[in-house]
C-alpha cells in the first residue's frame, strides 16, 4: 500500500515560495505563500512576526505581478503583525506609488528612513514623491500629507539589532524574496561594460525584428546590471512584440520603480494592457503618461485606439 505523502510544513512552503519568486514565477509564489499562511495559522504556537513575514513575501509577489491593490492589503496585514517591518513599508510605498497615491507612498518612505536612514530605495522614493507632490499641489504640498508615524527609539534599536544579527556577509546574495538592500549592490566596471555590450547586441537584434533573441540578450545584460531602466523598457518592447504582455508589464514596473516618469515604460505598459484587452488599465496608464508629457502624439493615438476597442 503506497505511503501517504507528508504535507509540507509552513517553513518548507515558505522556502518553495521563495524559490518560485526568484525564478520569476510570481503567480505560483502567491499560491504557495497562501498555503504557507494557512499552515502557519493552524499552528498553536505561532509567532506573529513569522506570519507577518509571509504576508510581506506574498505582497512582494503581488507587487511583481502588477497587483498593487492586493500588495497593499498584504502589507497592511503584515504591519499589523510585525509593526514597522521595513520590507513591508517599502513594498507598500512602491504599490502606493504605482497607484499614484503619492502622499501615502511618501509617508511610508519617510517612516522606513526613521528605521534605517541608509536605505537607498527610500531616499530615492522620497525624492520622487517630493517632486510629484510639488507638481501636483504646489509648494504647500506638505500641508496635505497624512501624519507620519513616529518610530519609537526602542523599536529602532530592536530592529537594528535584528538586522545586524541577520546581516549577510559582504557580496552575499539575498536569500529571501523581495529583499531590499540598504545600499545598492556595487557593480564592477567590467560587469557594467559587458551589460552595455549585451544591451547593444539586443538593440541590433530588435532592428532586425529578432525579438526573441533580443530578449535573451537583454536578460543577460540585466543579470550583470539590473539598475539600467532602458534595458527593462527595451525588453518590454520585445515582450509586447511577441505578445508576452504580462512580462512586458513587469519590466515596465521595474523601470518605473527607478523612475516613475519614464515615458517609454508608461507607453509600453499601456501597449501591453491594450494587448491584454484591459482597456481601463490601458487608459489609466496613458493618462499618467499624458500628465507627464501632455503632447505625446503616440500616447494620444494609443488612447484613441483603446477607445475604439
Amino acid at each position: 500500500m503506497p505511503q501517504k505523502q507528508r504535507s509540507k510544513s509552513w517553513t518548507e512552503l515558505k522556502q518553495a515560495g521563495n524559490e518560485s519568486f526568484k525564478t520569476g514565477q510570481y503567480g505560483e509564489a502567491i499560491n504557495i505563500y497562501s498555503l504557507a499562511i494557512k499552515e502557519l495559522e493552524k499552528c498553536n504556537k505561532k509567532e506573529p512576526e513569522d506570519l507577518g513575514i509571509l504576508y510581506s513575501n506574498r505582497a512582494a509577489s503581488y507587487l511583481k505581478d502588477g497587483n498593487c491593490a492586493e500588495c497593499v492589503k498584504d502589507c497592511n496585514m503584515s504591519l499589523e503583525l510585525f509593526q514597522f517591518n521595513v520590507k513591508s513599508l517599502l513594498r507598500r510605498a512602491a504599490a502606493y506609488e504605482a497607484l499614484e497615491r503619492y502622499r501615502l507612498a511618501y509617508v511610508d518612505y519617510k517612516t522606513a528612513l526613521q528605521i534605517d536612514c541608509n536605505i537607498v530605495a527610500a531616499h530615492d522614493g522620497t525624492n520622487r514623491m517630493t517632486k510629484a507632490l510639488t507638481e501636483a499641489d504646489g509648494l504647500s504640498w506638505r500641508e496635505k500629507l497624512p501624519p507620519i508615524p513616529a518610530v519609537p527609539m526602542s523599536v529602532r534599536e530592536k530592529l537594528a539589532q535584528k538586522a545586524q544579527a541577520n546581516a549577510a556577509p559582504p557580496n552575499a546574495t539575498p536569500t529571501q524574496n523581495g529583499t531590499q538592500q540598504t545600499s545598492k549592490p556595487a557593480l564592477s566596471d567590467k560587469d557594467v561594460k559587458k551589460a552595455q555590450l549585451l544591451k547593444e547586441e539586443g538593440n541590433s537584434l530588435v532592428k532586425k525584428g529578432e525579438h526573441k533573441k533580443a530578449i535573451e540578450k537583454y536578460s543577460q545584460s540585466l543579470k550583470l546590471n539590473p539598475t539600467e531602466p532602458t534595458t527593462f523598457t527595451n525588453r518590454a518592447l520585445c515582450y509586447v512584440s511577441v505578445k508576452q504582455y504580462r512580462d512586458a508589464i513587469r519590466d515596465c514596473d521595474e523601470a518605473l520603480m527607478m523612475d516613475s516618469r519614464n515615458i517609454k515604460a508608461l507607453y509600453r505598459k499601456s501597449q501591453a494592457y491594450l494587448g491584454l484587452k484591459d482597456i481601463r488599465a490601458c487608459e489609466d496608464s496613458i493618462n499618467v503618461l499624458l500628465r507627464v508629457e501632455p503632447n505625446n502624439c503616440a500616447a494620444m493615438k494609443l488612447l484613441e485606439e483603446a477607445h475604439r476597442k
